[in-house]
């Protein structure tokens, strides 16, 4: 990021001025969901999956922070990710389809620690995330990242199995 980008980041991020307290300024109301950039709304949905991860993982360790950092990174990882959004593919709309698809095709750097594919498919995954939650389907939002993460922990399970024979 450059100085300028953050110099406007820092002077609009922390105005004040909002219709309500803690609402988005007047200039970003009106903008439709599907009218954001893929990547904004991987973005979010990254930070959702995360948070969602974070949460669930609390349910069986709540003392070794480490640990759960270390395990929450495994799965939210762009080759767990992208197998959670093919164990789900089956039960998305076409609508939720198509803003996979826009996500896998937004153009990115893809990172050393995924393959092209893995990156592409988790960026699409989290896309639909974010979609769905800046669109508030909370229900189905709820739904699809359950069922990713019923996938992704059997995925590891059976990861781990194979590689302990």
């Amino acid at each position: 990021m450059n100085f300028e980008h953050f110099k406007f980041l820092i002077e609009n991020t922390f105005k004040q001025g909002t219709d309500v307290e803690g609402a988005l300024p007047a200039k970003y109301k009106d903008i439709p969901v599907e009218r954001l950039h893929p990547l904004v709304l991987a973005y979010i949905g990254d930070a959702y999956f995360t948070l969602f991860i974070r949460t669930r993982l609390l349910s069986y360790e709540q003392n070794k922070v480490r640990i759960l950092h270390t395990f929450d990174a495994k799965i939210v990882s762009a080759a767990m990710q992208a197998v959670g959004y093919k164990g789900i593919e089956e039960i998305l709309s076409e609508e939720e389809i198509a803003v996979v698809r826009r996500g896998r095709n937004a153009k990115s750097n893809v990172p050393k620690s995924a393959t092209i594919s893995e990156y592409r498919y988790s960026t699409g995954f989290e896309s639909l995330l974010g979609y769905l939650y800046l669109s508030e389907k909370f229900d189905r939002l709820a739904e699809i990242a359950e069922k990713a993460f019923v996938v992704i922990s059997r995925e590891m399970t059976n990861t781990d199995k194979k590689i302990k024979c």
